[in-house]
Formats: structure tokens, sequence, C-alpha cells
């Protein structure tokens, strides 16, 4: 079940339409799990800094239980993800910063118990 958050500084105007949908696709096909158990969340129009500098950046969290818990992994994961964010969000690949979080079944509640039992 992974968790996918998009922070950036770009206005609202300028994150195209459906961005989420695309972005929960793209992470389903990108981490090899089913979309409809992918969870995304875009967040524009935010004060913040990418590598020191305010101008227009994202941050992108990925967090899941069994698929980013390698450098191997997360080095192919972020060669696809940087693709589809840069093309998507016109942004060069200085401009984002993406952190991948290993997570447990047990972290993750979901119909009134943790994964760990579903």
């Amino acid at each position: 079940m992974p968790f996918v958050e998009l922070d950036t500084n770009l206005p609202a105007g300028r994150v195209p339409a459906g961005l989420e949908k695309r972005l929960c696709a793209a992470t389903a096909a990108i981490l090899g799990k089913p979309e409809d158990r992918v969870n995304v969340t875009v967040r524009p129009g935010l004060a913040m800094a990418v590598n020191g500098s305010a101008e227009p950046g994202a941050q992108l969290l990925v967090s899941s239980i069994g698929v980013v818990g390698t450098a191997e992994e997360n080095r192919g994961h972020s060669a696809r993800l940087f693709e589809f964010l840069t093309k998507e969000l016109d942004l060069a690949q200085d401009r984002i910063i993406i952190r991948f979080l290993p997570l447990e079944p047990w972290q993750i509640g979901k119909k009134g118990t943790v994964m760990t039992f579903l």
C-alpha cells in the first residue's frame, strides 16, 4: 500500500489538472503495486525551498511496504519518477527531491486493524 506525497511551491494553476491520478498510475506501474492500493496527495502553493532556493521545485515522499527498502530498488524507482515529474511539472531534475521511506505492515492501519492482520 504505497503512499505518495508531492509537495511543491508551484501555484495550483501551474500543476497540471489530474496530476494526482496520473501520479497514482505511474507509481503503481513503477512500484509494481495495484493502482487501487496507491494513495496520492498533491499539495501545491507551499512556502518551501529546495536545495536552498525558493525557485519552483518539488519534494516527493514515497512510502511503501516491501518495495522501497534498498538502494538498488530506489535507484530504479528514482529514475522513473524523475522522468515522470520533470515532464509533468516542467521542472529540471535539480529542482526535485525524492525521499523513499520503507514501511512495515504494522505501521499502516486499515479496516480497524493494521496491515499485518489483513
